[in-house]
């Protein structure tokens, strides 16, 4: 999503009698880092699919979502329950998601997108207030109020227009957070059987817009060539089943207030590589807002020490 827009506030939602207390061990640090760096390549990698190669990002999305399902399709069993729950999550965090980012980052830069999806988590937090009727802590407001200033900091520059891009990153954030605090309310659900019925839950809509809305999808998949399907197949299988799988697994095992800093190196990552491989501008402007915004999602996730888990509103 960026990939670590809602995984975590749909992991941490529910309690785990394994969670660790202690400090990551060094084989599942690395693990963690190497998931954020593979987040952060797919951002810029799907900025290169839909800006430089010009694919057209419904259609991007859909196929990416067809591939996901089909590695994923022994998993589609048993049904979860309820149905029309699920359904709506997929929705949600799969096609609104996916294609309001992609069609964001047609314009906007993949270090600017990582940035103001991190909006994701104040959003999942202040829809889980309007909701489910929680409540939140001082410090976890100030949080909220840091991270929307720095996201409206890199969106809106004086004297220039608002960035369309940005916004559709914006609304691709709501759409996952809302899925995300949905999801607080489901049976728990094993993380490849998610996956499965996200993809299919996405893949159907994201098909029919594709046809509807867009012309010249496969020429300009043919033209972009090999480099897009190993971008496809990287996107697929790497990050959503393979990424997404190994992060569920680290999330059953720790704490939040462990992972939660750590996670933050999927947007510096993003910006990094973003600079060096798309150009990216990286201004004083962005660096403030990014800074501003970055420590008030660190805020906001990590709770104080025997706050319940799931209270906890995270990003991933």
């Amino acid at each position: 999503m960026p990939e670590s827009a809602a995984l975590a506030a749909i992991a941490l939602a529910k309690p785990s009698a394994l969670r660790q207390r202690g400090a990551v061990n060094l084989r599942d640090f690395i693990l963690l880092t190497l998931i954020c760096l593979i987040w952060a390549a797919s951002n810029v990698l799907s900025k290169i699919v839909v800006g430089d190669w010009q694919v057209p990002p419904l259609f991007f999305a859909a196929i990416r979502f067809a591939l996901v399902l089909a590695v994923t399709l022994p998993w589609l069993r048993p049904v979860p329950r309820p149905v029309w729950r699920i359904v709506l999550i997929g929705v949600l965090m799969g096609a609104g998601n996916f294609a309001l980012l992609f069609i964001g980052l047609q314009t906007a830069s993949p270090s600017a997108a990582a940035v103001v999806i991190q909006a994701g988590v104040p959003i999942t937090t202040l829809l889980s207030i309007v909701l489910l009727g929680e409540r939140i802590h001082w410090r976890r407001a100030l949080g909220i109020a840091l991270t929307l200033v720095g996201v409206l900091v890199v969106v809106w520059r004086p004297g220039l227009a608002l960035s369309a891009g940005l916004v559709f990153v914006l609304g691709a954030a709501f759409s996952g957070s809302l899925g995300a605090v949905l999801m607080k309310q489901t049976e728990e659900i094993a993380p490849l059987r998610f996956q499965a019925w996200v993809a299919l839950t996405a893949c159907i809509p994201l098909t029919l817009a594709t046809t509807a809305f867009e012309t010249g999808q496969w020429s300009a998949a043919i033209s972009a060539g090999w480099p897009f399907l190993a971008a496809l197949l990287f996107s697929a299988l790497i990050v959503s089943v393979i990424a997404h799988t190994a992060y569920y697994a680290l999330i059953a095992r720790y704490e939040a207030n462990l992972l939660a800093p750590l996670t933050l190196i999927t947007p510096l990552a993003t910006i990094a590589l973003g600079v060096m491989i798309t150009g990216d501008q990286l201004d004083e402007r962005m660096i403030a807002g990014s800074a501003i915004a970055l420590l008030g999602v660190l805020i906001v996730a990590v709770r104080r020490t025997g706050a319940p888990i799931a209270q906890a509103q995270e990003h991933a």
